[in-house]
């Protein structure tokens, strides 16, 4: 566990996570503390990768792209090494994680349509068998992460 994370601190990440933006006075103020101490905070936790970055979410659809699916990927042999270095250039990718199990690799991805998804598809089965999963809706996304119990 780490002691890092006082009680003070998980209350300065829940406030970040529902709202990055948050300015350090508007935080300070939620839980009992100056501007100048809450951005040393934000500053340690930084520094000791707690946290990881402030990031914009932008809609996909909003974006131009119709689809988002998850993809896994079961590597041929000898093909895993040259996948997770290629993988990382293609711009469809918003996540990919490697994974225990039958497959290799999951990944999110974005795509403009169908066509679309057939030449990504195309792209990633000289590397493996792939299963294709369209997301129809969010039910759970970017959920906090909480203090353990």
């Amino acid at each position: 566990m780490n002691n890092k994370i006082d009680d003070l601190n998980w209350r300065i990440l829940k406030l970040l996570q529902e709202n990055s933006r948050l300015s350090m006075s508007n935080i300070g103020r939620e839980v009992g503390l100056t501007p100048p101490a809450v951005a040393e905070r934000v500053k340690k936790m930084e520094d000791l990768g707690i946290l990881e970055g402030f990031n914009a979410k932008v809609s996909y659809t909003l974006a131009g792209y119709q689809l988002k699916a998850i993809i896994t990927l079961r590597a041929f042999m000898g093909k895993l090494k040259p996948f997770l270095e290629m993988v990382k250039t293609l711009e469809e990718v918003i996540n990919c994680y490697r994974i225990t199990g039958d497959e290799n690799i999951i990944m999110e991805v974005v795509l403009k349509d169908q066509a679309h998804l057939e030449r990504f598809i195309d792209e990633l089965i000289r590397y493996g068998e792939t299963r294709t999963h369209i997301i129809l809706s969010d039910i759970v996304s970017d959920a906090p992460i909480k203090r353990l119990k």
